[in-house]
């Protein structure tokens, strides 16, 4: 399905799949696994695709039955593509000029990777080189909150509505916002309902969002995203902790007490930020960030512990953020932030990082 949601001349179609004339100078911001015929898979939310072309129209080749995604023309939306498929979507009446064109990936999709073929110019036509990587780079590591989970609903109970999918906009999280007005490349690398030590409610026991961070492709035992040497952000911010505390023990759980928890999660929190030190080395910024979450302080307390033990350390650019507002509505899906309270969250987090004394 191609809604079409631009005015004017603009038109969306969708044609079967075709891989021949499709082009592959596109800048891409996040984790992508390329293959030998230039298509790129992946399956973290908030992957995007930036490209430019001369002519009346442009091609979108994808193959993905799972996932939404946005396309904008010169940085205007321009339509929504509801699990396209393996088609071509064409974006046709377009002056006869140069543009620019961006596809970025709504949803989750952590069971399943989709793909890109590239775009491909409308009859008469080019696909011209795509834009420069951004100096400027942001990592967002987290949860639902990260993700952007049914942050565009409007409403609490989204299941006459199309569910999570169909409410769900990582582009209006409050990273991509924050990225986009740094003028930022970005990753969102965030996983709905994964803990750093414990998931929602305790699911999924003897997995958290640690098993996960390191692929490319969530869905693949053992994948190992290979860093293409480009990035390498000044910033990451991490929101791992609400999935951890937001619930009450379980008998069975490796846990006998909420002290034991604390425990857990602080001395995995603490292995996690030696990881990403030493990934990005000692200029980048390793924001912890908490926020409220009604019924226990736990998240908020470990985590600025955390960074407070790294600062004894003397490593004094892990920073933490608290980040809380009482214009948060949480209107979102099952009680998620709306996509006006991401607006608010970044809105903080930009008050935030301009005090931080970052050379980008």
């Amino acid at each position: 399905m191609v809604t079409a949601a631009a005015a004017g001349v603009i038109a969306a179609v969708a044609t079967p799949a075709r891989a021949s004339g499709t082009q592959t100078r596109f800048h891409t911001a996040g984790r992508v696994e390329r293959s030998s015929d230039g298509s790129v898979r992946y399956t973290w939310p908030g992957v995007s695709f930036e490209g430019r072309f001369r002519g009346t129209g442009v091609g979108i080749v994808l193959d993905d039955p799972y996932n939404d995604y946005d396309v904008q023309i010169d940085g205007h939306h321009a339509t929504t593509l509801v699990i396209p498929g393996r088609t071509t979507s064409w974006i046709t009446g377009l002056p006869d000029t140069e543009h620019g064109v961006r596809l970025v990936k709504r949803t989750e999709s952590p069971w399943a990777a989709g793909r890109f073929g590239g775009f491909v110019a409308a009859p008469g036509g080019t696909i011209l080189p795509g834009p420069r990587a951004r100096g400027r780079q942001i990592e967002f590591i987290g949860d639902s909150y990260t993700a952007g989970y049914g942050n565009v609903s409007g409403t609490r109970d989204c299941s006459a509505i199309g569910g999570v999918d169909r409410n769900s906009n990582a582009d209006l999280s409050f990273g991509a916002l924050t990225a986009r007005d740094l003028g930022a490349d970005y990753q969102i690398n965030a996983y709905s309902g994964r803990g750093m030590v414990r998931n929602y409610d305790g699911t999924g026991p003897g997995t958290d969002f640690r098993t996960y961070y390191d692929r490319g492709l969530q869905n693949v035992d053992g994948d190992v995203w290979r860093d293409p040497g480009t990035w390498r952000p000044q910033v990451v911010v991490i929101g791992l902790g609400i999935n951890d505390f937001s619930t009450p023990l379980h008998a069975g759980e490796p846990w006998r007490s909420a002290d034991e928890l604390v425990d857990a999660y602080t001395a995995a929190y603490h292995g996690f930020l030696d990881k990403l030190r030493h990934r990005y080395g000692p200029g980048t910024f390793l924001v912890v960030s908490a926020t409220n979450l009604g019924n226990t302080t736990a998240f908020a307390r470990s985590a600025q512990h955390i960074v407070e033990e790294r600062n004894r350390q003397g490593d004094e650019r892990v920073r933490y953020w608290y980040y809380d507002d009482p214009r948060l509505d949480h209107l979102g899906c099952d009680w998620h932030p709306s996509a006006g309270d991401h607006r608010v969250i970044s809105g903080l987090l930009l008050d935030y990082l301009t005090g931080l004394p970052l050379r980008w």
